[in-house]
This record gives C-alpha cells, structure tokens and sequence, in this order.
C-alpha cells in the first residue's frame, strides 16, 4: 500500500469540523486517503515519500464548482471585451462552432493545469456545445493525463435563434440525441464511489438555450442515475428578464416548476437570485456557484453571498468560462469574493478564513461530496501548499500567514497532492511540461480565431 507523508508545515488549515489550523502540521496519507493529520512529530515516522511542507501554509485542495475549459482559446477576443452576457455570447458563438476534439484536448489540459497551479484540486467543467464532432470524452481523457478529479458536466444546448433562443441554430442538438448521449457517458465513465476521481453531471446550459421539456427530461434522467444536476441561472438583468417574459416566472420559481431544486443540484451565478428564491435553495438544499470575477467582467452585479450564506445555500467558487473571466487562479477567485462581498455588503461581509471555507468545504458540498474539502481521517488525499517567503506576501505571513494567503497577491502552489499523488513539486506541474502545451494552445487559438463559420 502506498504512503505519503506531508509534513512541517508553517500552518496546517484542516478545515475540519474544529477548523484546527496546525503549526508545524503533516498529512500522512495512504493509498489516495488520508490516515492521520496533527502536528508532524506526532504522524508517523516514515513513509514511502516524504515531502517538506516547510515554510508554506498547507490546505485541502481547492473546489471549483463552474467552469467553461474550452473558452481558454478566446480569452480577451476583441468585440468580446466590453459587453454583458448577451452581446458577449453573440460575439463568440460563431468561433465556438469552429471547435474541434483537439482543440477540446488541448483546452482542457491548459485550463486544468491553470486551475492545479493555483491550489484546484477538483473541477467541475460545463462543455455545452460540440461541434465537428466534438465530445465530452475529449475533456474527461485529458483530465486523467493531469491527474485531476473531475465533474464532467454534459451540457447542451437545443433552442436556436429561430424558435426564440440565443445561440445560433447551427450549434444546437437534437433532444433525444442529448439525452441519448448524456445517458453514453453516465454508463461509460461515471464513478458514484467515495473519492472517485470523475463523475459525470447532467447540465443543460441555460433557460435562454433550452427547453422546459429537456430540462424535464435531463432531471429525471439524472436522477434515475444518482448523479448532480448543472445549470446557469439568474445571472444578470436581461437573464431574468427573458426568464419573466418566456416563462411569466422568476428564475428560481422556473427551476423549482421543473424539479431542478434539491441537494443534487446546483446553479452557477445567481447574480439576481431575489429574497424568495435565496429561501427556496436553503430550504431544498440547492447549490450556488459564485463566480465573482466574471460578474465583475461581463458587469452582471454583486451576487447576495451573505444573504445566501446567512439563510444556509450551499455556496462554492467558479472560476467561470476562461473567456469571461481571462484568469482560472482559484486562490485569486477565492480574494475576489472577499473583496467583492465588502464592496457590496461592507468590510464585515466576508472573512480571508470565510472565503477559504468557500472555497474548500464549500465547493465539496456544492458538488455533493464529503470525501473532499477538508484534511481528516478518511478524506481524499488532496492536499495543496503555498509558500510564504516569497515577495508577494513578505509583511504578511509574520502576522496571520493563512489570511496573508486571501488578502495579498495570491501565489501559486508550490507542492499539489491529488488523490494521494504529487502533482506539483517545487511549483513545477509534474505530469506534463508547461511550454510545448502553451506552444500548441496559441497555435489553436489563433486557428480558431481565423474561423468563420
């Protein structure tokens, strides 16, 4: 059986049911989960690795909970880099339909290596368009290159411009093929068990790309497979508006009328989630994904995180699609809703250690998980370090080194464990070299950037 040892970390953040923070703290993991956690001359001995956590605050690994890998090839396209959700989908739409398997691939791989080198140890991502025969495997073959733990979120779209939705009908699927396929990849590649290391989630992308009979079906669909429930709601005026003008209902009361409330379910945004539908995700346990940069981007607003998290909605962070936030660093996602709830809701609005729980226990609970976001006996051997000698937070981690983390610049890892495997040593991503990915992702880019479809 394999063992790994983790230890002298600066500060150890648990985030267990006592939210012990451990100076001098290790992890001692076997075989993918966790053993044993306290201070490390209380952990055993010796293992089959050891790895120095030594001048670095250590923590879970880090949830994203919403994300769009794909839009890495588009990030700050001009037309694209001043206009709200609407006109932005507008303007990338047409490159989207030039996507293709390798470019899904490659995306990913650049997008998951982004997420790892930022404290993301587990990801959900929403691929809701397939075209030139594209897939959702494509995605889920490149996370197990990196080693990552993966939501594959099969997202779709099915009502075009023509029958009053947004996007162009050249990139909609057919009903009964989405749900044919999606029911493919729930046979073929999800894994239900603790500490799995994918699942696949059943996500049509929006009210304003689907139908109500679709999102019906993709309900009764998951839940006849025990698996999560994905969508984009509420995330800003015009979203709400075509909610209240298609449908004649709020947002939250169109997703209660389709059975897409319930702990098996979360929603990305909810920018505009108002006072009635805050009280009906706390009530039925359904999850948010705050994406605070990418509403700040597309100026959708200042999502009601601690009204939600004061009535009991399980709330994680999203880093969002690459093209509508241009960054996937989830410790800088983790400041930024911080930053965000004080500049909406006053200095007290969220803690550095609220925005971490965020990110961590948050997220996990978002994604129905209690294997991950926290370090105990029993949990997923996911386990990031941060160092604190570096420039970016001299000043700061003499004083409080796990806030220094959320209020200053925010580093990059310099040691990530995935189910028990280091990933990153020495803050160099361990599976694959950086530069001939990077190379290879430009040269897409600017492929698809040339597409006219």
């Amino acid at each position: 059986m394999a063992t790994l040892l983790l230890k002298d970390a600066e500060v150890l953040v648990t985030q267990d049911a006592t939210r012990r923070e451990i100076p001098g703290g290790g992890v001692f993991i076997r075989d993918g989960v966790v053993e044993a956690v306290g201070p490390s001359d209380q952990l055993p001995d010796g293992a089959d690795e050891v790895i120095s956590l030594a001048g670095c605050v250590a923590l879970p690994g880090l949830v994203n909970t919403h994300h769009h890998m794909y839009q890495s090839l588009t990030r700050a396209i001009p037309g694209a880099q001043d206009a709200e959700l609407f006109g932005w989908l507008r303007r990338l739409y047409p490159l989207w339909a030039g996507l293709t398997p390798e470019m899904i691939r490659v995306s990913t791989l650049t997008a998951m290596a982004e997420l790892i080198l930022s404290g993301c140890t587990t990801s959900s991502d929403h691929l809701y368009l397939y075209p030139n025969g594209s897939r959702l495997d494509d995605a889920i073959e490149a996370a197990a290159i990196l080693g990552m733990r993966f939501h594959a979120a099969r997202g779709s779209m099915s009502v075009g411009e023509s029958a009053g939705g947004l996007p162009p009908d050249r990139l909609v699927e057919d009903e009964a093929a989405i749900l044919k396929d999606t029911q493919r990849l729930i046979e073929t590649w999800h894994d239900p068990a603790r500490h799995a290391m994918r699942r696949i989630v059943v996500a049509p992308c929006s009210p304003f790309s689907v139908s109500r009979e679709l999102m019906r079906e993709a309900a009764i669909l998951a839940r006849g497979h025990g698996v999560s429930l994905h969508t984009h709601l509420a995330e800003n005026d015009n979203d709400v508006a075509y909610s209240r003008e298609k449908f004649g209902m709020s947002p939250a009361e169109y997703a209660e009328s389709l059975g897409w409330v319930g702990a098996d379910v979360w929603h990305a945004h909810c920018v505009k989630l108002d006072g009635p539908g805050i009280e009906l995700f706390a009530r039925t346990g359904t999850g948010v994904a705050h994406c605070p940069c990418s509403n700040m981007r597309l100026a959708s607003g200042i999502a009601p995180i601690p009204a939600m998290r004061a009535a009991g909605v399980p709330v994680g962070l999203g880093v969002d699609g690459c093209a509508s936030n241009d960054a996937a660093h989830l410790l800088g996602e983790t400041r930024q809703a911080m930053l965000l709830a004080r500049v909406g809701y006053g200095p007290s609005a969220m803690s550095a250690r609220q925005a971490l729980e965020l990110a961590t226990l948050g997220g996990a609970r978002v994604l129905g998980r209690d294997d991950i976001g926290a370090l105990a006996p029993g949990m997923s051997g996911d386990v990031v370090a941060f160092p604190t000698d570096e420039l970016d937070l001299a000043g700061a981690a003499v004083h409080d080194p796990v806030a220094a983390l959320v209020f200053c610049t925010p580093p990059k890892v310099k040691v990530s464990v995935i189910n028990g495997q280091p990933v990153v040593r020495e803050g160099q991503l361990v599976p694959l070299e950086l530069p001939p990915l990077i190379a290879h992702h430009n040269r897409l880019a600017r492929q698809l950037a040339d597409h006219r479809a």
